[in-house]
């Protein structure tokens, strides 16, 4: 498939996981992806080797998502070298759970929260707006926990998701006009180092979804791709659940 052919993509933390499957599905349909990384190096190289095999072309980034002034330049150099952007996926995202009151639960914890989820984003929009034309695609990757808590602990993770829904509907207005689109997919539980389906939260999860298991990070790759379409040129301003019916 080619529907991306000639297109440049951006994604934020792309080694492994999700991050991992847009990258590749992207490349798959023929975009030049640029993707970051902060410390796995050797899951970053694994991911470009892939993808090159594959025939795609793509570049790893070294770039730490909680220095925003780091993810502003990495989406400059995309453009300087590669000459436009077409795609913007803010995916790198810190979970830190603890309750409130909890010791674990402090102001450096709650900072790197921020840092990662809410102002990297806001800084890799605002810096890819300045380049984006007609037909440009920002996607952000929220949590369902953006919409509900669902258990003790996830307040600050979930306040920082909420608010990437919230400046995406903002986004939405601010540029429509130009033709770009703005909208933030919220994953459920999803099959990852950081959340197996075999973890300890696992079972509780799984009796939460209607369809009873995780997802793949295949799946949300493939809403991704989706919205970065032509064929959701018309969706702006959304969020969607790909939860299994976790939210339903």
């Amino acid at each position: 498939m080619t529907r991306f052919k000639d297109k440049v993509a951006f994604v934020t933390g792309g080694s492994r996981g999700i991050g991992a499957a847009i990258v590749k599905r992207l490349a798959a349909e023929g975009a030049h992806v640029v993707f970051t990384y902060v410390s796995a190096g050797d899951k970053a190289r694994a991911v470009v080797q892939e993808v090159e095999a594959a025939g795609g072309n793509v570049l790893a980034v070294q770039t730490d998502s909680g220095d925003a002034k780091a993810v502003a330049e990495a989406i400059e150099q995309t453009v300087a070298d590669l000459g436009r952007l077409d795609i913007l996926v803010n995916n790198a995202g810190v979970f830190v759970t603890a309750p409130a009151g909890d010791p674990a639960n402090d102001l450096d914890a709650l900072d790197r929260q921020i840092d990662i989820n809410i102002r990297a984003v806001v800084t890799a929009v605002r810096t890819a707006a300045r380049h984006m034309g007609e037909g440009g695609r920002i996607i952000s990757i929220g949590s369902v926990n953006g919409s509900r808590a669902g258990f003790a602990g996830v307040a600050e993770y979930g306040g920082s998701k909420a608010a990437v829904a919230g400046y995406t509907r903002g986004w939405a207005w601010d540029l429509g006009k130009r033709g770009i689109t703005v909208n933030t997919i919220q994953p459920g539980p999803v099959d990852t180092d950081m959340n197996p389906d075999n973890g300890d939260f696992a079972a509780m999860l799984k009796a939460g979804m209607p369809l009873g298991r995780y997802g793949r990070s295949e799946e949300v790759a493939s809403a991704v791709a989706y919205l970065a379409s032509t064929e959701a040129g018309f969706i702006t301003g959304t969020t969607l659940n790909v939860d299994g019916g976790l939210n339903a």
